[in-house]
């Protein structure tokens, strides 16, 4: 809900928010702006105080699984599309976790692949596809996330070659490049661009100009990014210009 991705926003800049002014600024009751803070609450992004709500939202962590997976939830799904697109029956995936990287699952889970998901949503929902090949890794799953992570994952990533990885990230940007917020994640990431002829990467247009803890590789090391119609001008000119192929979902 965008409502809820502006409360999210508002957060990570002054640290508090508070109901009255919500409700103004969205023109909305404000027993419609409790309810938003309720539910972020209930996620673990705010702690509700008289009049408002507070942030716990940490710099160097992103916000909950659920709370993303709201956010820009019809653009992910073309995206997730399109990248359906790009693969061809019989071919060696690698898909990483993340929300958009789900939607990617399920744009999948009918046709004939190999995939090897990097976390346990995407897993259950591939289980469901009768022509999916589905090839899990070792590893540590993280906790709300449900990803594999650690390095059991990195040697399960290093033992195959795959035709295309299809990353997500926490940031991208063309100074900063791509990013992620967890350092195991990072590491992560890093193998399966390295076992993969082709690194695909996916993200909704509010990634661009953000910047995560964690450096995962100049922007000149992805192939393809599909995202859509809002990446900023400037950031989509400068993909292009380092040789990404860039696809408007």
């Amino acid at each position: 809900m965008e409502r809820l991705r502006d409360i999210m926003e508002s957060l990570r800049t002054h640290d508090s928010v508070s109901v009255s002014d919500l409700a103004q600024r969205h023109g909305v009751s404000e027993m419609t702006i409790r309810r938003d803070l309720d539910e972020l609450a209930q996620q673990g992004v705010v702690r509700r105080v008289r009049g408002g709500a507070l942030s716990l939202l940490l710099r160097g962590e992103e916000p909950p699984f659920g709370v993303r997976e709201r956010e820009a939830a019809e653009a992910k799904h073309r995206i997730a599309a399109d990248v359906a697109d790009l693969i061809a029956d019989g071919e060696a995936v690698l898909l990483d976790g993340g929300t958009t990287a789900l939607e990617v699952a399920r744009a999948l889970v009918s046709r004939r692949v190999t995939v090897l998901p990097l976390s346990l949503q995407a897993a259950t929902v591939l289980a469901g596809g009768p022509r999916v090949r589905l090839v899990l890794p070792g590893g540590e799953v993280r906790q709300g996330e449900l990803n594999f992570t650690g390095p059991l994952t990195e040697a399960s990533i290093a033992s195959l070659r795959f035709d295309t990885a299809v990353i997500g990230c926490c940031g991208l940007s063309s100074e900063h490049g791509m990013t992620a917020h967890d350092l195991l994640d990072v590491a992560v990431k890093r193998a399966a661009m390295a076992a993969a002829r082709r690194s695909v990467v996916v993200c909704d247009s509010g990634k661009f100009g953000r910047t995560a803890f964690g450096s995962v590789c100049p922007i000149d090391r992805i192939d393809v990014v599909v995202t859509d119609d809002g990446i900023p001008r400037e950031q989509h000119d400068a993909l292009t210009a380092a040789g990404v192929t860039v696809r408007l979902a």
